[in-house]
């Protein structure tokens, strides 16, 4: 059994495919070694939440408490502590509504409860409560809330007969201490949302890599092998009538299997740079190979690079695609510039069997042709004329700056923006 192009190409993109994969993982892995933000995040959230704890311990202790109050104190603290920990997790924001309100509940009575016992020395415990308040509610009902305790802390203050330094301190404290919770546990949750679009970008820059390896490989090879196949079988045919003519044909078959493996090396290395004048010309010379009579008309003058490139790439699919699923006897290659677009055309009269592949996503053929064009502003049409004759019109800017370096166009290196600034 003998492997098509297609199934070349398939077994060559599968290695590609498990490298990606394997590059991502040994990155990613890297990463997460790297950045230890998110947890360096959650510690500052903690470490917030065990110094407002502090406080309202050592505010009864200052007070000189009996020792049943102080360990009341300390279980009231924990109790405060657990419930706000559960609430500046990330699995809080998950929970449904009603748990949330149950959680906050009990919060809420561990908060003030224990103002009969200690007074405003257990003021600093009511800040971390507006803190879940704006972690776990809705906003139009969070602010409110937290502008409520704020009242709340306010109305006991002055009706303690404190002075107004004392006031403005008590109040102000316990709302710092609820956007500082609020903003250390939120600011957790955004460096661990950063981290994971950091490794979901790379993740696709991977995919992309290898939609472009894969690419690369139909356009150039599919092309390359159907030649070598179409001449070993001609060879075959004559070695023993035309032992000279087979001759021949073995040397072109030698270039163009150098050619094959020049292709594969440049798509390993991302670096391309074809020439649509040189493809025109060797598309001449397989189809004549093939018995199919090309004539080609490609005076367009100097173009530019990435343009060259692209339209070098469709002329290549075109004659692949001539040559695996038509039956044509003529062949017509042309390519007209007016200034700002150059079209290269390829018609044939051999329509049985060829059909136009109109889907943006597919993995190969007229779908890489227009993943390509589109990345620097160009488009394919594909179809049977009126005539009966199938075309292959691609479009493409005669300067397109704009995507010189993008992957779909081609994978262009460095030696093309060279060539583009002489």
């Amino acid at each position: 059994m003998h492997d098509t192009p297609d199934s070349a190409a398939s077994s060559l993109r599968a290695p590609a495919q498990a490298g990606a994969r394997s590059t991502y993982s040994r990155w990613s892995q890297a990463r997460h070694r790297e950045l230890p933000a998110p947890k360096l995040a959650r510690t500052i959230a903690v470490a917030t939440l065990v110094y407002y704890s502090g406080i309202s311990l050592l505010n009864v202790l200052r007070s000189g408490a009996e020792r049943s109050q102080v360990l009341l104190c300390l279980g009231c603290v924990a109790a405060v502590f657990v419930f706000q920990f559960l609430h500046i997790s990330p699995r809080a924001q998950r929970w449904s509504l009603r748990r949330r309100c149950a959680t906050l509940l009990a919060q809420a009575v561990l908060t003030y409860l224990p103002f009969l016992f200690f007074g405003l020395n257990w003021g600093s415990m009511a800040g971390p409560l507006a803190g879940s308040m704006l972690l776990l509610l809705p906003g139009r009902v969070a602010w409110p809330s937290y502008g409520v305790i704020a009242g709340t802390m306010l109305a006991m203050t002055v009706s303690a007969g404190l002075d107004w330094v004392t006031i403005a301190y008590l109040t102000t404290s316990t709302m710092m201490a609820g956007l500082i919770l609020y903003g250390t546990a939120r600011l957790s949750d955004l460096v661990a949302e950063v981290q994971a679009s950091r490794a979901e970008m790379a993740r696709m820059a991977v995919t992309e890599e290898r939609l472009r390896f894969a690419r690369d490989l139909h356009d150039l090879l599919g092309y390359s092998l159907s030649a070598i196949t179409l001449k070993s079988e001609l060879i075959y045919r004559l070695v023993h009538s035309r032992p000279d003519r087979a001759r021949e044909e073995i040397a072109s078959v030698l270039e163009v299997s150098r050619q094959a493996l020049s292709d594969v090396r440049l798509v390993a290395s991302g670096y391309r740079d074809m020439s649509l004048a040189a493809e025109a010309e060797s598309a001449a010379a397989i189809l004549s190979t093939a018995d199919i009579r090309a004539e080609t008309d490609v005076s367009c003058g100097r173009l530019h690079p990435v343009t060259d490139t692209v339209l070098a790439t469709a002329l290549r699919e075109g004659v692949t695609n001539i040559l695996r699923h038509s039956k044509a006897q003529t062949c017509v290659i042309s390519v007209e510039s007016d200034g700002e677009t150059v079209v290269l055309r390829l018609v044939n009269d051999g329509v049985a069997g060829q059909r136009p592949d109109r889907s943006p996503h597919s993995g190969s053929g007229l779908g890489n042709l227009r993943t390509r064009l589109a990345a620097i502003g160009g488009e394919v049409e594909a179809g049977v004329r009126e005539d009966g004759r199938f075309h292959l019109a691609a479009r493409a800017p005669a300067h397109p700056a704009a995507a010189a370096h993008t992957p779909e166009a081609g994978g262009l290196g460095t030696a093309d923006t060279a060539r583009s600034a002489a």
